[in-house]
């Protein structure tokens, strides 16, 4: 059995025993997590929300690194953030431009005794609002421009390609070294100062690290294999 399916046949679903796995380096289920959330916010979790599996690789090579401030762009109900805090030591600050996912996530550090470890800040990502970090986390989160779950929205393209330039533009202006940890892409294609350092591609989608070696780029992309 692995360590995965031990975790999961004897946790219970409360803060303390996820926390306790998390902090032990094993994965709880993601059930047992998502069942924190409200109804309708858990209900997105196989789509939109970071698998506890890959939090617990992100905590791993960001303390591999040394990295000790992480900024999660677009970090929803907070799960990824509260997640790779328990399994590391990083400090995390979430940014999301839904009001009500920033409640649920502080509410939620709050339940896991993570608050000065974590936090979350509402705004939308634009030339000012980054917070700077030593790396940056990433899931796809300008797709719920082009895909509303329940279909009243209409796909805003023009939003899309600004939220995917601005990010691009972000990961440009940083500092030298700088990390960036990207699980199933961000839209856009990563500045030519970077190389990918790192690649995990038997989670559910890839999960790649790239650091900024050059402070420089040719204003071009890195070039990655197909996933």
């Amino acid at each position: 059995m692995s360590i995965k399916q031990q975790a999961g046949a004897s946790i219970a679903a409360s803060p303390a025993h996820i926390a306790d796995v998390l902090r032990r380096g094993a994965c709880p289920p993601d059930a047992a997590f998502d069942a924190l959330l409200p109804e309708d916010i858990c209900a997105l979790s196989g789509d939109q929300w970071t698998p506890l599996e890959v939090a617990l690789a992100a905590a791993n090579w960001l303390k591999d690194s040394g990295v000790r401030r992480v900024v999660d762009i677009g970090s929803g109900p907070g799960k990824f953030c509260i997640a790779a805090a328990l399994a590391g030591s990083c400090e995390f600050i979430g940014l999301e431009q839904n009001w009500r996912f920033v409640a649920v996530a502080r509410s939620l550090a709050r339940l896991f005794g993570v608050q000065s470890q974590v936090r979350f800040m509402h705004a939308e990502l634009d030339e000012t609002s980054l917070p700077e970090g030593e790396a940056y986390y990433i899931y796809n989160p300008f797709a719920q421009h082009l895909f509303d779950p329940s279909g009243a929205a209409k796909p805003n393209y023009e939003r899309y390609r600004r939220d995917v330039a601005l990010a691009q533009e972000a990961f440009r202006r940083a500092r030298a070294g700088t990390i960036v940890i990207t699980y199933n892409g961000f839209g856009g294609l990563m500045p030519s100062s970077y190389e990918m350092c790192r690649v995990d591609r038997e989670l559910p989608c890839v999960l790649r690290m790239w650091r900024k070696v050059r402070l420089q780029d040719d204003g071009g992309f890195s070039v990655v294999d197909a996933d």
